[in-house]
């Protein structure tokens, strides 16, 4: 069964990771379990950077579902591009969905997924808000996302309301 993304989401962080040759099965590709792995570096690296911490005050991120759309093979050697995407945020939690693509071969993904997130009191084992720092960063996230969309859009516009190109006579 394969489970789409959501057409409304919002691009908030982008990285690239090498494929390792310890991330390859006796099958020679990578192991399926490996891709949760890829995404789980990518949600890591948007949390923790500016040198933040994900856990503070007993509470952090806990991953309660997840799934992966496997489309191609990935085999070492390669370099990944892991795109990450967020959606209604909430009050505790947080839909993020990932793309992975081979740097070589941009446009042509190989896996997609997602994972909702929720902020826990370990203590307590119960939800809680989520820290006004995760909240900006979501934020953040989705306004430079709009304002990159927006421009694509006027890009596109342009291009298309642009007069065509004059035929020059032999």
């Amino acid at each position: 069964m394969k489970l789409p993304l959501p057409t409304e989401k919002y691009e908030i962080h982008r990285m690239r990771m090498p494929v390792r040759w310890g991330d390859m099965d006796a099958f020679g590709h990578v192991n399926n379990t490996v891709y949760f792995r890829y995404f789980e570096q990518a949600r890591v690296e948007w949390l923790t950077q500016g040198g933040r911490t994900m856990v503070a005050d007993g509470k952090g991120p806990v991953v309660v579902n997840a799934f992966c759309n496997f489309y191609r093979q990935l085999e070492y050697p390669a370099n990944l591009v892991i795109t990450q995407y967020l959606s209604h945020p909430g009050r505790s939690s947080c839909d993020v969905w990932m793309t992975i693509e081979r740097a070589d071969q941009p446009g042509q993904i190989v896996a997609d997924g997602g994972a909702t997130i929720v902020w826990v009191d370990f203590a307590a084992s119960r939800a809680v808000p989520l820290p006004p720092w995760v909240r900006a960063l979501m934020d953040e996230g989705i306004a430079r996302a709009r304002e990159r969309m927006a421009m694509q859009q006027q890009i596109q516009q342009q291009v298309q309301g642009s007069d065509p190109l004059p035929v020059q006579p032999d």
